[in-house]
């Protein structure tokens, strides 16, 4: 699998990885100020001169070639509002420290790439970004369309827009994915797999008939055995100390780790260890489920999935791999602010930076050229409608990670993918259980000391448990540790932000 080919490998599941690695993002500088009641501008734009604008966005991937992509993006953007962008990628290792300097010290900054996991409600706090709403009334008509209304509205603090998210799969569902061959070889029935105590046999199977091979490992150790059994039930709340019953009609903050979805989880995570069925050193090793099924080692591992899922990571193992999902589609609180794009109050231009995103949400040349380059030189179309790598590259200069950014529904697919996949994605969305928490973020800095020492305490017990590696006696004794690190007034703490948040926002 080339660089290009697997970028669509992020997403939604890009999204619930962060959630789970990431913890306590939402900090405060200490500033007062309070964000502004309108998005309207300091200086006087009539679109009559051309200007420049500049955009920051995370980046992933290779674009030593992003200046060619630029420039024709500019061409079409020069005709249509008179503007110019600037692309500015900025590596995600770098991406807290360098926009909170351009945030602070009021560089010039048109729009940038935000989300609930690098501090987008203190920015909010802060004064740093501009609400949308009267922007988007006068010129981001064409926006509101292209995505649910419920991931649209979802990004909203105290009433008022300040991010629109990306046009994605902003939902997923559970389950197992498997190497077709060694299902087929073994006669394995997927339809008769109908929840995830069910897989038992088929790990037995593996064991029994494949030597040699580990019939599950983690995909990664964001994603534990244990997490992806019960992601279907518990919203996180960002980082996971005090989260969120979804099936629940009140918005009460629980101990998660002390629910019995949680317990039934880990307790069968353990089964599964105990008969040989997990990989032993799943919570220390470095290694990903996709190196491992690549290199001939694992089965399969459980994940949270989507449509093209499938084909997605049969490119990324080295085998064609099929899989069993015991799932409803679920989203969760972060899945519509994890990535947005906003305007910052630096920008002097707010009129023509909602009209360039407007563009980045109905224009498909701009979002094609933005996503996968410059076709003939970064891509080639294929007879069906598809694209892939120009035959014998093996460098094209340009990997852009489309999911952070803008209505990906309307890039070309590349191949592999299937062409209707974008309905597909649509129609998997709309169907999905919606928490009732959607696009809270939580503000960790009243109780950062407590949240410091309660993840200290995760990190000596959650991925032991999650994985099976540890007896789910353990707990009863990761919870008092839990209690005794603070984690009681971090929930109050945040139940206090829940209520606040969900009456600024009720309709």
């Amino acid at each position: 699998m080339t660089a290009k080919q697997g970028k669509l490998a992020w997403g939604g599941a890009a999204l619930l990885a962060l959630s789970l690695a990431l913890t306590a993002c939402g900090g405060s500088n200490g500033s007062n100020s309070s964000p502004a009641a309108s998005g309207s501008s300091s200086s006087s734009d009539n679109g009559s001169k051309p200007v420049e604008l500049t955009m920051a966005f995370m980046n992933f991937g290779t674009l030593t070639d992003i200046k060619s992509v630029q420039d024709e993006i500019n061409k079409i953007t020069s005709a249509k509002i008179n503007a110019t962008v600037k692309l500015m990628p900025i590596d995600i290792s770098a991406w807290a420290q360098q926009t909170n300097l351009l945030l602070a010290g009021n560089e010039k900054l048109d729009l940038l790439v935000t989300s609930s996991f690098y501090n987008y409600s203190s920015q909010v706090a802060k004064n740093q970004l501009l609400p949308l709403d009267d922007l988007l009334a006068q010129y981001g008509t064409g926006i509101k369309d292209t995505m649910n209304e419920k991931i649209y509205n979802g990004t909203k603090i105290d009433g008022k827009i300040y991010g629109i998210p990306s046009v994605r799969d902003t939902a997923a569902d559970y389950g197992m994915i498997m190497r077709k061959d060694l299902v087929d070889k073994h006669g394995i029935d997927l339809s008769a797999l109908k929840t995830f105590e069910d897989l038992g046999t088929v790990f037995q199977t593996i064991k029994d008939k494949e030597p040699g091979i580990i019939p599950l490992v983690q995909n990664t150790q964001s994603q534990t055995v244990a997490s992806i059994m019960y992601n279907k039930d518990i919203d996180m709340l960002g980082d996971g100390l005090g989260a969120m019953k979804i099936n629940k009609n009140d918005l009460k903050v629980v101990n998660m780790f002390d629910t019995q979805e949680y317990k039934d989880a880990v307790a069968l995570a353990r089964k599964w260890y105990e008969a040989g069925y997990v990989m032993q050193d799943a919570a220390t090793t470095q290694e990903t489920g996709n190196s491992l099924v690549k290199a001939g080692k694992a089965f399969g591992y459980l994940s949270n999935m989507k449509p093209g899922f499938e084909q997605q990571d049969s490119k990324a193992d080295g085998h064609e791999m099929v899989a069993v999902r015991f799932t409803k589609p679920v989203t969760q609180s972060t899945s519509a602010n994890g990535f947005m794009m906003s305007i910052p109050r630096n920008s002097k231009y707010p009129d023509r930076a909602m009209q360039l995103l407007n563009l980045l949400y109905t224009d498909k040349d701009i979002v094609n050229l933005l996503d996968n380059g410059i076709e003939g030189k970064h891509y080639v179309v294929n007879a069906d409608g598809t694209i892939k790598v120009p035959d014998g590259a093996t460098d094209v200069g340009y990997v852009f990670n489309q999911w952070e950014i803008g209505n990906n529904a309307l890039a070309r697919v590349w191949e592999g993918t299937p062409p209707d996949i974008w309905d597909q994605i649509k129609k998997f969305n709309d169907s999905a259980i919606f928490s009732k928490a959607l696009g809270f973020t939580f503000d960790a800095s009243p109780v950062k000391t407590e949240v410091a020492a309660a993840t200290n305490v995760l990190n000596q017990y959650k991925l032991g448990l999650e994985s099976g590696s540890l007896d789910p006696a353990l707990i009863s004794e990761f919870n008092a540790k839990l209690k005794a690190a603070g984690l009681d007034k971090i929930i109050a703490e945040k139940q206090k932000q829940l209520d606040a948040w969900a009456a600024a926002n009720a309709q």
